[in-house]
């Protein structure tokens, strides 16, 4: 096969082994193209993926910093809602014994009210009753004294004797009275 390739006088190439200016051509396009990659492709390409890495990380820890800070707002709502729970509670047993306490004053002074009317109704009867009695003995003795004048036949004008003997009469009932 090389002579007939000689033979036509042309150069025979070997499909297999490429033509050296080629690889030299190749090898230098490559070695151009490798610079250019490593001198500003590559390192572009790092810093960005060295930024997403560095947001990622840094969205991760911004998370976990809210989370955390979120756990510790919500154990001071708890806190503070256990607080106003026991506030509350509080208030609202401070209001009972309030009110327990005011019941208890208004019914003593409602006791102290009536206690003070019963008694003066009592004074006010027991002064009645006196004037009452008084009024009935001064009548009691002269309608005694009248009767016993028409009994006895005589004046009983002598005042001293007559209350003597109205009084000593009505004396006499009171005894009888109370036995």
């Amino acid at each position: 096969m090389f002579l007939l390739a000689a033979e036509g006088g042309e150069s025979t190439h070997n499909p297999i082994l490429p033509i050296w200016q080629e690889i030299v051509v190749g090898g230098i396009a490559f070695a151009v193209l490798c610079f250019v990659l490593m001198k500003f492709v590559f390192p572009r390409m790092e810093q960005t993926f060295q930024a997403r890495v560095d947001a990622i990380e840094g969205g991760i820890k911004r998370a976990e910093a809210a989370q955390a800070e979120a756990n510790q707002l919500l154990e001071q709502y708890r806190a503070q809602l256990a607080e106003a729970r026991t506030d509350a509670a509080k208030i609202r047993d401070d209001a009972r014994a309030d009110a327990e306490g005011i019941r208890q004053d208004v019914l003593a002074k409602a006791r102290e009210e009536s206690d003070r009317i019963i008694a003066a109704g009592k004074e006010q009867l027991a002064a009645e009753r006196a004037t009452i009695v008084r009024e009935l003995r001064a009548e009691v003795g002269t309608i005694a004294v009248d009767l016993a004048s028409k009994i006895v036949g005589e004046s009983l004008a002598d005042e001293a004797r007559r209350k003597g003997t109205v009084d000593r009469f009505l004396s006499g009932l009171e005894s009888a009275g109370t036995r």
